[in-house]
């Protein structure tokens, strides 16, 4: 079995299998249909609060991640 990470923004290829979206937000700009989505699981991501202050930045990745654990 192997798993491979995305961007729910590409394009989705015959190939991918079963797409998971992990985010507490539906990204803006994607429909459903669209992004292909088999399962949201939304209750496994980071916290709101957590989230956002994250904010995507590269230097806040790994406290995030141990903030989540």
């Amino acid at each position: 079995m192997h798993i491979r990470l995305k961007r729910v923004y590409d394009k989705p290829e015959v190939g991918d299998g079963c797409r998971i979206l992990v985010d507490r937000l539906w990204p803006r700009g994607v429909s459903k249909q669209e992004a292909n989505i088999t399962f949201w699981l939304k209750d496994i991501a980071l916290s709101t609060g957590l989230r956002q202050w994250f904010g995507h930045s590269t230097i806040r990745w790994q406290e995030s991640y141990q903030r989540s654990c």
